[in-house]
């Protein structure tokens, strides 16, 4: 079973009724709490990142398919798992899925098993994958939070520039980027200039 505290919640995105009710009666008795959705347009109007871990996604609906859902998260920059739920005949759709980023693919009919194997395998890589996105909005916050020079002088610090260095390219004292230096680690948390590296480095990675 998934970690405790991990979000629990499946999205279940398919056009077939009866599907849907039994994906739900499957789910929830194995402990998850469930959302379904009849189409990819009434998931994306209630989807709210970091709800839910994990998407179970019918390749082929009216309107919006599985596909054009998956490529529309991704314009918007949403990383939850997609696990695509499929017929014989759009195998290959779901394998080309899978090469943009899909966790996998199972076929109708599958066996019960296998998707909940599944389901455990995202939920097992979703908390450090989740633990990870969280540290970088924190460290881009706590960038943002530095004054431009501050950005300034810990970005050069960050690439190895020593303090005399830094005020010679800045067109300050070594006083003052001393000074600047000492309120940006603050700031970041950083007591090193490893630390100093890193927070940069998670600072500017997409959340």
């Amino acid at each position: 079973m998934s970690q405790p505290g991990a979000p629990r919640v499946v999205y279940v995105v398919d056009d077939d009724d009866a599907f849907r009710d039994s994906l739900r009666w499957l789910l929830e008795s194995a402990g998850y709490q469930v959302a379904l959705f009849s189409s990819a347009e009434r998931f994306l109007a209630s989807y709210r990142a970091g709800e839910g871990f994990c998407l179970l996604l019918d390749v082929r609906m009216g309107g919006l398919s599985g596909i054009e859902l998956q490529a529309e998260l991704h314009r918007r920059g949403e990383e939850i798992p997609i696990i695509f739920l499929t017929g014989h005949g759009d195998v290959p759709m779901a394998v080309e899925a899978v090469k943009k980023g899909a966790v996998d693919f199972v076929e109708k009919p599958f066996a019960n098993t296998r998707l909940l194997a599944l389901i455990e395998r995202v939920a097992a890589i979703d908390v450090p994958a989740r633990q990870e996105r969280a540290q970088r909005r924190s460290a881009a916050a706590r960038l943002e939070s530095l004054t431009e020079r501050e950005r300034e002088v810990i970005g050069l610090v960050a690439v190895g520039r020593r303090n005399r260095q830094i005020a010679g390219e800045l067109g300050i004292s070594v006083k003052t980027v001393e000074a600047h230096r000492a309120h940006a680690m603050e700031k970041l948390g950083a007591t090193s200039i490893a630390e100093v590296v890193r927070a940069v480095l998670d600072g500017q990675s997409p959340p």
